[in-house]
């Protein structure tokens, strides 16, 4: 175990169980902030087009509710009742906006509104699938615990310097203090943040990324957005990402392999993993068919076609799903809106008719966010709990937040199911539809599929170079699709300041580096939240 989590499992509160999502009072404040979340995530989507993470938030009222001189909120006390709260309300605010709102707002613009009862059930539906794949996915050697999960860090450091103080705390408010100023500076600070905490490899080839699409313009006069290389990119480094993904978990092995934390094993078998990705394609097949039925497919569709359109969204699903996580795990960003987007390429490309290619991008765009804030909730948890030294204690605090996250999901889904119409009526729908419906309506440009496989050799060929420890063809196409060259610069110069500093210090320099990264993160995040919230209530 490394320093930090040595000192971590010394003095960080362990009771006998761990407190309870549903108790009275805890499950009243998590509804609570789950109604705010879900009304901040709707606002900004619809009027700025992105989504806050708001687990600081919820981390902050907790502590705030701690502080009260009233008995019965002694609870909010406990850093892993704050870490309840902030997993409920992070889940409703990327749940309520980017999992069903997103989806609900395609059928309305494409002229569609009968598709719209199915669209928001197939998105529920891959929102709730993906929560639970990634309860039965996390701490294994497909996505450990001890992974980078930056955001996930930033909000336990947040809750640990709230409880603790120390050195930990100057740390953590140093890096809050850069991270405000960061982004009053236009400076993406987060983006410093994670290369403190990631995968060296791997964050240099998402920094890459991020400036090759920014400069190709300028330097070669060609545009990469246009020519799909992005989108085929990504398909390539998808496809070798999902076979690797298959070999490490169907390959026998005669005994769990521990984590990278040689002291910490894996609390994820690789048969659970089995079991539950078989369960979980099963789910999403169910998922399609009743989607396919809801939404009239087999009256466009042959009975073989109807069998190939059920087959493609479930492996769709799988395949975002383990992209966006990947992603989320190695680099704090997850592409899922672009994702989505390739997907539907494809399935254009197929020759999928306008309401099944519907149909799919809503199935698709849900799971991804609802997955990797998750795991990022979760990767706090574990934090928190010592890092996985008590396996008992941390899958009790895991199924505990699970429910607390679901709690936020299904609070987001009663505002989503009420409210859509306050926004969709006034022409308020999220940016990213405007995209998925223009690309249905124009259908497919005959040199669409030429252009994606060529593309797609090379993400290929990188994701397949990296490996499933890396990830290098997932991140350097994840670099691709984003448009920020000041977060390429701050990742690469980050990475620079890590690799001189591990050498003047050694290992014993990444624990300092990571807390304060931790705070710039959270820093980046308070100061993006508030800029975004006075624009967003603005344009009401």
């Amino acid at each position: 175990m490394s320093p930090r989590g040595e000192e971590l499992a010394r003095v960080l509160e362990r009771p006998a169980h761990h407190p309870k999502a549903l108790d009275p009072v805890t499950l009243a404040f998590t509804l609570l902030l789950s109604v705010g979340g879900s009304i901040i995530g709707l606002q900004l989507v619809t009027t700025l087009g992105l989504t806050p993470n708001t687990a600081l938030i919820g981390v902050l009222l907790a502590i705030a509710a701690s502080r009260i001189p009233i008995p019965v909120l002694r609870v909010f006390r406990s850093i892993h009742v704050q870490n309840l709260a902030q997993s409920s309300i992070s889940a409703a605010t990327y749940c309520a906006a980017n999992s069903l709102l997103v989806p609900a707002g395609i059928p309305l613009l494409l002229g569609r509104p009968d598709l719209l009862p199915a669209v928001l059930g197939g998105a529920t539906a891959g929102m709730l699938i993906d929560l639970m794949m990634l309860y039965w996915f996390f701490d294994s050697r497909l996505f450990p615990g001890s992974a980078a999960w930056p955001q996930g860090i930033a909000a336990a450091e947040s809750i640990i310097a709230g409880d603790q103080g120390g050195w930990g705390a100057k740390l953590l408010v140093a890096g809050g203090a850069a991270g405000i100023l960061g982004s009053l500076a236009g400076i993406p600070a987060a983006a410093l943040g994670i290369t403190f905490m990631g995968n060296i490899p791997a964050l240099f080839m998402f920094g890459a990324g991020l400036l090759a699409r920014a400069y190709t313009p300028v330097l070669l006069h060609a545009d990469l957005n246009r020519q799909f290389m992005p989108h085929g990119m990504m398909i390539g480094a998808g496809l070798v990402a999902l076979t690797q993904t298959m070999l490490l978990v169907f390959r026998r092995r005669k005994k769990t392999e521990p984590g990278p934390l040689a002291a910490v094993p894996f609390t994820r078998s690789e048969a659970t993993v089995r079991k539950a990705l078989a369960g979980g394609f099963l789910l999403r097949i169910a998922a399609a068919i009743l989607l396919a039925f809801a939404g009239g497919l087999g009256r466009d569709m042959s009975p073989a076609r109807l069998i190939a359109w059920v087959l493609f969204a479930a492996v769709s699903c799988v395949a975002a799903e383990f992209i966006v996580g990947f992603s989320a795990m190695h680099a704090g960003w997850f592409p899922a809106f672009a994702t989505a987007l390739i997907f539907l390429l494809v399935g254009l490309v197929l020759g999928f008719p306008p309401a099944a290619a519907a149909l799919l991008v809503g199935f698709v765009v849900s799971g991804g966010p609802a997955f990797a804030d998750g795991g990022f909730d979760l990767k706090a948890g574990w934090y928190l709990r010592g890092w996985g030294r008590n396996p008992q204690f941390d899958l009790e605090g895991r199924r505990q937040q699970i429910i607390s996250a679901l709690i936020g999901a299904l609070t987001g889904l009663v505002l989503v199911a009420w409210f859509h119409g306050h926004y969709f009526n006034r022409g308020l729908f999220p940016p990213i539809d405007r995209v998925y419906v223009a690309a249905i309506r124009s259908g497919t440009d005959p040199s669409l599929p030429r252009r994606l496989l060529l593309w797609a050799i090379p993400g290929a060929i990188l994701q397949f170079a990296g490996g499933v420890e890396r990830q290098l063809g997932i991140l350097f196409a994840t670099g691709l699709l984003l448009v920020n060259a000041a977060a390429g610069w701050v990742v690469l110069v980050g990475l620079g300041v890590r690799i001189v500093v591990r050498r003047i210090y050694g290992k014993a320099a990444e624990v300092p580096l990571s807390v304060f990264g931790a705070g710039c993160i959270a820093g980046n995040a308070l100061a993006d939240f508030g800029s975004s919230a006075v624009a967003g209530w603005r344009g009401r």
